[in-house]
């Protein structure tokens, strides 16, 4: 980080690896050496043909893990995700049909595919707000959803964002420390405004003996001003475990919310300190409302008309789901949107200025609807000085594993050297991710739309891969749904990343 009157500069962040030989990690490692053990073995009790084969077979196993493309996806990563999709269409399993005429027995719309577990109910906190909890079963968690109405950065010194992100990376560092908390993410939704609200503040304001000039000028801007004009929401999902410790005993849905009842308030009391301006929980009507919107766009317009004639919105959590969904290879189509989601392969490299992804988060003209969200799985502190040290130690094992070690290897352990600093000295260690979707509501746009989403990720310096083959769970866990990707897994992630 720089000081003085130059801009701040943030970075240092890195994806973590194990040690191991050759660009291989740890269980990559041990297949290399066990497949030269075998191959030795056959050689001796076998032959040399034989040997040659099975050192063969070792090797096209070997060169398809080394094999990665720019994503870091390598073969086996790769032929993994087809014949995945491979199965689960030939099973039916990417077509949803639901309501009275659906395929589902139960005959409402309930949420199709990693989110159709999860269920919602209402409580209210300590100050007296509503807020909505969400139970996924199969992952033992509850979540709730905070809205937010986030300052700018328009007109703001540079001092004032200077402090809204230490205040921010504050409350991430202190995220580790929450008893039971496992996940936390942050959603920034952009999409056309109605202008429902804007009609009913002139109708209600208009005074009928103004000028004639006054009204045509006020319905003029009526007219015209929405047809240009977004609404961006933002919502910060927090996802806690129903065991406060590790074979601890788990509590059931009323001792989660009593708990949480009592924190909500701190949690919106010090999200106002980094900018994200007035949070407060999400009530199940709202939360339905987000949810009901984004599998079908063309609602947006009668819900803003409901809300702006100060009528109630009735929706319950069986409908909020489409009542038709289809996930291709690229693609997930539902109702009345067209929608494909990318992931972050590559974090921006080197350092950043705050305002990196202002850009990405930023209403497009290409883009109907477009939904940034950031995943984070803080770590709590007892792990995280663990985990810096094998970081540092797989980084310099890389570096002395060979003669002429690579600049990039060179700069990691210097990387890793001052996390593991950093991390001695108090702060937090939080592993990230980003999902971006963008909904369209003609498929003959979404290649405009994908371009843009490129162009985007681009200027903010990020490596984006559309999620082949699971755009259907990329789009739920890009929603405010409290959804752990990893945990959701059948591989999981510290055997990925081992080879």
């Amino acid at each position: 980080m720089s000081t003085g009157t130059e801009p701040r500069t943030y970075g240092n962040w890195g994806k973590p690896q194990s040690a191991g030989l050759f660009g291989l990690g740890s269980i990559g490692t041990a297949i290399l050496l066990g497949g030269l053990m075998l191959t030795v073995i056959v050689v001796m009790t076998s032959g040399l043909l034989e040997g040659l084969v099975v050192g063969a077979v070792v090797g096209i196993v070997l060169l398809a893990v080394l094999t990665k493309d720019s994503h870091g996806k390598n073969v086996v990563d790769r032929v993994t995700a087809r014949v995945g999709w491979w199965s689960a269409r030939s099973r039916g399993a990417n077509v949803y049909r639901s309501g009275p005429l659906g395929a589902a027995p139960w005959g409402t719309h309930q949420l199709p595919g990693l989110a159709a577990p999860i269920r919602l109910t209402e409580h209210i906190d300590s100050y007296r707000r509503p807020f909505a909890m969400l139970y996924t079963p199969a992952t033992a968690s509850y979540s709730v959803v905070i809205a937010t109405e986030p300052d700018g950065a328009a007109l703001v010194d540079t001092e004032q964002i200077d402090s809204w992100v230490a205040d921010w990376g504050l409350w991430l560092s202190n995220l580790g420390d929450e008893v039971g908390l496992i996940a936390a993410s942050v959603t920034v939704e952009t999409a056309p405004d109605s202008g429902a609200r804007l009609r009913r503040e002139v109708t209600m304001q208009l005074d009928p003996n103004a000028h004639t000039l006054a009204r045509e000028m006020l319905q003029q801007v009526v007219q015209e001003y929405p047809a240009s004009s977004s609404t961006v929401r933002a919502f910060v999902t927090l996802t806690f475990k129903a065991s406060n410790s590790s074979g601890g005993k788990r509590r059931e849905a009323p001792e989660v919310a009593n708990d949480l009842a009592a924190r909500l308030p701190g949690f919106t009391r010090t999200l106002q300190s980094t900018g994200a301006g007035a949070a407060v929980p999400l009530d199940a009507a709202g939360l339905c409302e987000v949810v009901r919107v984004a599998y079908d766009p063309d609602a947006a317009a009668m819900i803003d008309d409901a809300h702006a004639l100060g009528e109630p919105v009735h929706l319950d959590w069986t409908d909020v789901g489409p009542s038709a969904a289809e996930a291709s290879w690229d693609g997930y189509t539902h109702d009345s949107g067209f929608s494909r989601t990318w992931a972050m392969t590559v974090a921006p490299r080197g350092t950043v200025q705050s305002g990196i992804l202002s850009r990405l988060l930023a209403p497009h003209p290409d883009i109907a609807r477009k939904r940034v969200s950031v995943l984070y799985r803080p770590i709590e502190s007892a792990r995280a000085a663990a985990l810096v040290e094998a970081d540092l130690s797989a980084a310099s094992f890389r570096v002395t594993s060979t003669t002429k070690p690579a600049a990039r290897a060179s700069l990691a352990v210097r990387a890793a050297a001052a996390t593991a600093k950093e991390e001695a000295s108090g702060a937090g260690l939080v592993q990230f991710g980003l999902l971006v979707t963008a909904t369209v509501s003609d498929p003959a746009d979404a290649a405009d739309a994908a371009a843009a989403v490129t162009n985007l990720g681009a200027a903010s310096r990020l490596r984006l891969r559309p999620v082949y083959g699971s755009q259907d769970s990329a789009f739920a866990a890009a929603l405010p749904l409290g959804l752990v990707l990893p945990k959701h897994l059948k591989i999981p992630v510290e055997m990925r990343g081992g080879l």
